[in-house]
């Protein structure tokens, strides 16, 4: 077995493999997982107070993927700590917890609340949430309310902080390049894309919503992309994001310039998932000679 550790952002993991947040909760799936596959889990995105979500429907399936609009429903920060954390401390992986705000303030108060909590390993930071402050903007669509929110959240912890990018951008490098001279540790590419669609009977969205965000494996090859370009504009660890099924697509993110990726979506329809694709780029690196997952080529060209 080539050796499969990676050091993301701060963190040390034992695989290259990642359960990425909102497709598995707060940690009840994993008993469903194999979990010597499971390399660091991204817990569900929570704000500081507890949310209602969305009204359903809140998924739609789509060719090659699926819609979601839950609207980050969510028991809040003192929940989490009090029924959560806990059963991560006791877990032989790192759990990250994905944060949002509504505020690049609320943010850093989020980071300080759960800083030094037992089961807590980091953060992965959703800057796809409007800035209410700034009249609803998306932090992620601005370099420099991408790079407040980073600095609040350095500011307030020491754990790693990961960034996660919006793919809503004209140019992805620019957004890299500012949340890591404020002190990111590692990016996540990519969040999902917007979309929608029509119920032809009822003439009008299917999603409560209107609009929701599409991923699976019709994202794969824009994921890929945008998390090169990620790569190529940063200095940092990048986690590859998108439409991952098996070892062939999560090999194509590392290869891209990624140094781990995030399984999601496919675990809806396979829980063996994270396991098949673990096992599957273990078994290419070592059909191929490679001793570790270091030894793997990169294609990341710098210009």
């Amino acid at each position: 077995m080539p050796d499969m550790s990676v050091e993301v952002g701060g963190l040390k993991l034992r695989g290259p493999v990642l359960a990425a947040s909102g497709t598995f909760g707060y940690g009840t799936e994993v008993p469903l997982l194999e979990r010597r596959a499971l390399g660091a889990m991204v817990s569900k995105g929570i704000f500081l107070r507890a949310r209602a979500g969305t009204a359903p429907p809140r998924i739609v399936e789509t060719p090659s993927g699926m819609l979601n609009a839950i609207g980050l429903q969510g028991p809040g920060a003192e929940a989490l700590i009090r029924d959560y954390a806990p059963k991560w401390a006791e877990w032989e992986f790192p759990v990250l917890v994905n944060i949002n705000g509504e505020s690049a303030s609320e943010y850093g108060e989020m980071a300080s609340l759960l800083d030094g909590v037992p089961g807590v390993a980091g953060f992965e930071i959703n800057i796809s949430c409007p800035n209410v402050e700034q009249g609803g903007l998306y932090f992620g669509n601005d370099p420099r309310a991408a790079a407040a929110v980073t600095d609040a959240v350095r500011k307030r912890t020491r754990l790693p902080v990961w960034v996660k990018l919006t793919p809503m951008v004209s140019d992805i490098g620019v957004i890299a390049r500012a949340v890591e001279s404020a002190g990111a540790d590692a990016l996540c590419a990519i969040n999902t894309f917007v979309g929608m669609s029509i119920d032809l009977n009822a003439y009008g969205p299917r999603l409560s919503f209107r609009t929701g965000g599409l991923s699976g494996p019709a994202i794969r090859p824009l994921a890929v992309h945008l998390a090169h370009q990620a790569a190529r504009a940063v200095h940092i660890p990048v986690i590859g994001i998108g439409g991952i099924t098996k070892a062939e697509d999560g090999l194509e993110f590392l290869v891209a310039g990624c140094t781990a990726i995030q399984v999601g979506t496919a675990t809806f329809v396979n829980p063996k998932a994270v396991a098949e694709v673990h096992d599957g780029i273990a078994a290419f690196l070592a059909a191929r000679g490679f001793s570790s997952l270091a030894e793997l080529p990169r294609y990341l060209p710098r210009d």
